[in-house]
């Protein structure tokens, strides 16, 4: 009898957890579901992940890896500038927690974020990292640290997609579309477009 490799059934685990968190969101994710998806026993998980919040994490980290994957596809279309970057990152950050909804906010749990297990100088901060340059890079010289204007903005476009997803904003704001809110968003905390470098 061939037994699959440890890597092999690991990866599988994942894969289910991924597949099952976009079909059924995050509140879908018991061990025993992705045991059955994966088409192992429902003990089987425990050899690569000795909690429930290990396996999680590892869910909530294939998010992250992919909405960096997305951002650098999105990135290498090419655009005019950092501000047109900045734009594009913008929109693909909030285009990932509107059509991955389950997965985002699996990523953002506090309990994973807490527990020290999603790693998040690994997962976030490399893409945190991204949208500081092009802060840095698209605004105006003066003002407060890039840090600050990209944590502020981050803030703010992670705000426009929880409440977004929670039909909220569309009550408030009086529309049916995200991208005035997204542009209104990169203007408040780099200034209107002309005023950029």
């Amino acid at each position: 009898m061939n037994e699959e490799p440890e890597a092999g059934l690991r990866g599988r685990l994942i894969d289910a957890g991924v597949e099952l968190v976009h079909a059924e969101g995050a509140q879908a994710l018991s061990l025993r579901e992705i045991a059955r998806r994966a088409g192992v026993s429902h003990g089987a998980p425990r050899r690569h992940f000795p909690t429930h919040l290990d396996l999680l994490s590892a869910i909530a980290h294939q998010g992250f890896a992919d909405l960096a994957d997305r951002v650098a596809a999105t990135l290498a279309t090419g655009h005019d500038g950092p501000r047109a970057e900045l734009d594009a990152l913008a929109r693909a950050y909030l285009d990932f927690a509107l059509t991955r909804r389950g997965m985002y906010e699996l990523m953002f749990r506090h309990d994973l974020l807490e527990s020290g297990r999603l790693g998040l100088r690994e997962t976030s901060l490399p893409l945190f990292e991204l949208l500081t340059r092009l802060v840095d890079r698209a605004r105006p010289g003066t003002g407060p640290e890039p840090s600050l204007v990209a944590g502020a903005l981050w803030a703010n476009l992670h705000g426009i997609a929880q409440l977004w997803g929670w039909g909220s904003l569309q009550l408030a704001s009086g529309t049916d579309a995200v991208e005035p809110l997204l542009r209104a968003a990169v203007d408040a905390h780099l200034g209107p477009a002309g005023l950029t470098r």
